[in-house]
């Protein structure tokens, strides 16, 4: 059974190890820095005692919470972790009366943009250079709606 819940100090090692195997660029005092700035927008699903995934989001301005990073572990892709994820933080910036959700994604990650797609994120326009190898970035968006907070209860 997967359980989607609050990011503790003890899964940190778990958490990088994900971060490393999704992403090419990856800081882990990020991820602690979150921690310690905005530790309810820090959310992970665990299977069996075990960390499978993990979503970080803030919120950026009045009106829209920002989606740092998702991930799921490999083995555990493709059963709906990721979308768990992303529910519980459009609930949570929901339930902080956000109206929108946005984040970032490279070009080339055709599987996540698809991903988001389906979530119902639009792509709004291309950040020119966005990432550290001068890969572009699509930035994404997605309009809130009360629904999105009754999804799920963390």
């Amino acid at each position: 059974m997967i359980i989607v819940r609050k990011f503790e100090p003890s899964d940190f090692e778990d958490v990088l190890e994900i971060e490393s195997e999704a992403f090419s660029e990856h800081n882990p005092f990020l991820y602690m820095n979150f921690y310690e700035m905005n530790n309810d927008g820090f959310l992970v699903a665990e299977y069996n005692g075990c960390i499978v995934g993990f979503v970080v989001g803030y919120q950026l301005t009045e009106n829209e919470g920002r989606i740092f990073s998702l991930a799921v572990k490999e083995g555990f892709r493709s059963m709906r972790i990721g979308t768990r994820l992303m529910n519980s933080i459009l609930s949570f910036f929901s339930g902080k009366l956000l109206h929108f959700a946005s984040l970032e994604v490279r070009i080339t990650n055709i599987r996540a943009r698809a991903f988001y797609k389906r979530m119902e994120f639009i792509s709004c326009w291309i950040q020119h250079g966005y990432y550290s190898d001068g890969e572009d970035g699509i930035i994404m968006k997605k309009r809130l709606t009360p629904v999105d907070s009754a999804i799920i209860d963390i």
